[in-house]
């Protein structure tokens, strides 16, 4: 290939191909779709998946361990975070967390862990907290505010079945 040959059939306005306009045009008897098969009629349209009768490139790569697809994503936040992006006296919710960069991403749920200090005093919205952070937060003077959300499931306690 050469450099002249380069751009060469690369229109900027290229026209649409009109197909079933007679032999002449270069494309009618068929219109673009050969002869007999079932692409030939009207409506026909292919799975994406279908690779012709050969098995599927999906169902040809093998499959590992398990993704639990209705499962909460829980984002998780350090007490030592939040000492140095918010101001003493502050209100922190999951809004002005992902504000701030702390939790980035889609998440269902925000947790506070309880790592690094913690010496202003803050009022903390979220969905939950580790005990540590608890009394850190505590500690500080601020303010624990629980969401409301999914309950955590508590492993070895049972769900009571009783309806209120």
């Amino acid at each position: 290939m050469n450099l002249d040959q380069v751009h060469r059939g690369i229109k900027k306005h290229k026209r649409r191909k009109r197909i079933g306009r007679g032999t002449g045009s270069g494309r009618g008897k068929t219109s673009t779709r050969g002869h007999k098969g079932q692409g030939q009629l009207a409506g026909w349209s292919q799975h994406p998946a279908f690779e012709g009768g050969q098995l599927p490139l999906s169902r040809r790569i093998p499959k590992r361990g398990f993704n639990n697809r209705w499962a909460l994503v829980i984002a998780s936040v350090n007490v030592g975070e939040l000492e140095s992006a918010f101001k003493s006296g502050e209100a922190v919710t999951p809004d002005s967390i992902r504000e701030h960069g702390l939790a980035t991403g889609r998440f269902d749920q925000l947790k506070i862990l309880g790592y690094g200090e913690l010496k202003k005093k803050l009022k903390i919205s979220a969905h939950r907290f580790s005990q540590s952070a608890r009394d850190k937060i505590a500690q500080a003077g601020g303010e624990v505010i629980e969401l409301p959300g999914a309950a955590p499931v508590v492993k070895g306690e049972k769900r009571s079945t009783a309806k209120k």
